[in-house]
């Protein structure tokens, strides 16, 4: 039952999470409609595996204070709510925002990403886009602060696999859909955010 929840928990953590990812994704296929399919691997991996590494890297923080601090402790599921309410709705508010300044056509969408996008898509500017759809994740630590290090590499491995899965989905949708697609998901991400928060302060603070 205990890894049931870890692993559904998990897979909901990852798929609202990987949605800054999944839109990041998009804009790489719409900009780049030639890539190669060892690239549109690496555009996923590299998410992937920012996604795995910043929830360990909070969850490592949130235990060296836990071991100085006993306090900290019964603070977990006030800070994981607050955290949560915070990446889900600045999600969604990005969303509508973004949506709202995308009421264009598709080709004129095209257009305007390749030139925000640039002529090609070197590492170096992926490993910025991995960073930086992925630091919300570095608080997301505070959400698995129960788990032990088994669980919780189990955890954020679950959620890189998510997140792998979504942004090479991402990349196939990005000539074909364009970005409305991806604003709807990142609603989507940010409601289950906020639902996952919720849970996690109404099970630590009332059971």
């Amino acid at each position: 039952m205990a890894f049931f929840f870890l692993l559904v928990n998990s897979i909901l953590l990852g798929f609202g999470l990987a949605m800054d990812a999944f839109s990041v994704s998009v804009a790489n296929g719409i900009a780049n409609p030639g890539m190669k399919k060892s690239k549109r691997y690496q555009i996923a991996g590299t998410f992937a595996v920012f996604q795995f590494l910043m929830p360990m890297i909070g969850w490592g923080l949130v235990e060296l204070l836990k071991e100085k601090f006993a306090v900290v402790e019964k603070f977990i599921p006030w800070t994981a709510l607050i955290l949560l309410l915070f990446i889900g709705g600045k999600m969604i508010v990005e969303a509508i925002r973004d949506a709202k300044e995308a009421k264009i056509e598709d080709d004129t969408d095209k257009e305007a990403v390749k030139e925000v996008s640039g002529k090609k898509l070197t590492f170096a500017t992926l490993i910025v886009q991995g960073i930086a759809t992925s630091i919300d994740a570095l608080s997301v630590g505070f959400t698995i602060a129960d788990y032990n290090l088994l669980q919780a590499l189990a955890a954020t491995a679950i959620i890189g696999v998510v997140t792998f899965i979504i942004c090479l989905f991402g990349v196939f949708l990005g000539r074909r859909v364009g970005m409305k697609l991806a604003h709807r998901a990142t609603i989507v991400g940010g409601i289950i955010l906020i639902a996952i928060g919720l849970e996690i302060f109404i099970k630590g603070v009332f059971f």
